[in-house]
């Protein structure tokens, strides 16, 4: 599966630097109707590319869509600052 969306990057409310965007929920629909193993948390594995930076990693349930984590490494890279919109390619894996 192959998705490519903006999204304003956000910080988790819960710990402090810990920063994600949210899949639309349309996209995070077509994510949660192929059935796969049950992995931690329900988190999938993703590639992601943001700009000129791609990573391994997974997305996590959250609401009616998934987040994808944004480490320092890749907001560094880009130049990403919350609250700014990102174009993410996202590949599921499994």
């Amino acid at each position: 599966m192959h998705f490519t969306f903006d999204a304003e990057l956000f910080e988790w409310e819960a710990q402090a630097n810990w920063f994600f965007v949210s899949m639309p929920e349309e996209l995070a629909a077509d994510v949660a109707e192929v059935p796969r193993m049950r992995r931690g948390f329900g988190a999938v594995k993703v590639r992601a590319r943001i700009g000129s930076t791609t990573w391994t990693t997974s997305i996590f349930p959250s609401g009616e869509s998934y987040v994808l984590p944004l480490k320092k490494a890749v907001r560094v890279a880009e130049g990403i600052s919350e609250s700014d919109t990102v174009t993410v390619v996202l590949d599921v894996l499994e």
